[in-house]
């Protein structure tokens, strides 16, 4: 364990029923604190955040940390349910986990599929939203826009997106789950030189016996390859609108990210409210909060205050 306590508190987890699955979650720092939101991306978990929340914490705040649909001991609670990976389930998800524990207010902060989220709960839902933290800013776009072609530097980038449209790029993912987060990592990463324990730590959660379904299904309905289920239809026509951010944020963007991204001017006017954008230095790539935990507390801390 280290001298935060992070290696105890984030094996240590809990588990609630909110909506269509059982969560696991760490629940840390005083209960009556104002609460944080940490949400993960793909192909990482929760240990994104485990430098992250001693930081919050000490400062007073509770912190909620889930594992997202199809990761870590994350469960759907009926066999029946799709294993489907469209953004607006997720973000549900992230509502009804809310709701299960009794919190009206939180500030959200994630990256990758967890910037996502809660972007889409900040545009949609900003009286769930006390503040936003974004890793690479605005993520929301509607299926359709999925579907347009983009310059071939940029498509060259998501090469894994267009392996998992095929058959052979799920079973490849699913046979070979550790190396291919593994090469993830280190492109997305290329400056960070993380060791085979820090992997292993978050590889564990990838073999969750939904994860493979979730992922595929999240990577072919952006694509329009996969349909998604009707009740989210309403959502994600709001979210096809591009709705603009009203709620204090703060997006972050490393200065090594090799993960497809685009350039904060791009995206600086979707925020309506308070807003600033910050470059962190270093050779910091895509896995922000675990490669720079202060620079990411620092900005949870501003937009909560």
């Amino acid at each position: 364990m280290n001298a935060s306590g992070s290696s105890t508190l984030f094996t240590d987890l809990r588990q609630v029923d909110a909506g269509v699955l059982n969560v696991g979650y760490v629940d840390a720092g005083p209960p009556d604190g104002p609460v944080v939101l940490l949400l993960h991306g793909w192909p990482y978990d929760i240990n994104s955040f485990a430098e992250v929340v001693p930081r919050l914490t000490a400062a007073g705040h509770r912190v909620l940390v889930p594992h997202l649909r199809g990761y870590g001991t994350t469960r759907f609670r009926s066999a029946d349910t799709m294993r489907n990976g469209q953004p607006a389930a997720l973000a549900l998800d992230t509502v009804a986990f809310m709701d299960a524990l009794g919190v009206p207010r939180a500030t959200l902060a994630g990256f990758d599929w967890g910037a996502r989220t809660a972007d889409i709960i900040a545009a949609l839902w900003p009286e769930r939203c006390q503040g936003l933290v974004s890793v690479s800013g605005y993520l929301i776009a509607g299926q359709e826009s999925g579907r347009a072609p983009l310059p071939p530097q940029a498509e060259l980038s998501w090469w894994y997106q267009f392996y998992f449209a095929t058959d052979r790029g799920r079973d490849g993912y699913e046979k070979n789950l550790d190396s291919f987060a593994k090469l993830i990592w280190r492109t997305a990463s290329p400056k960070w030189a993380f060791d085979d324990a820090t992997f292993n730590r978050s590889a564990a959660s990838l073999h969750n016996p939904d994860h493979v379904d979730v992922v595929i299904h999240n990577y072919r309905w952006r694509l329009g390859l996969a349909a998604g289920e009707p009740q989210y239809d309403e959502v994600e026509e709001k979210l096809a609108a591009n709705p603009s951010i009203e709620v204090p944020t703060i997006t972050l963007e490393g200065d090594a990210n090799g993960a497809p991204h685009l350039d904060p001017s791009v995206y600086a006017g979707r925020f309506s409210g308070r807003y600033e954008h910050r470059t962190v230095s270093g050779g910091v790539g895509h896995n922000l909060p675990q490669e720079a935990p202060q620079a990411f507390a620092d900005a949870v801390l501003q937009v909560a205050a």
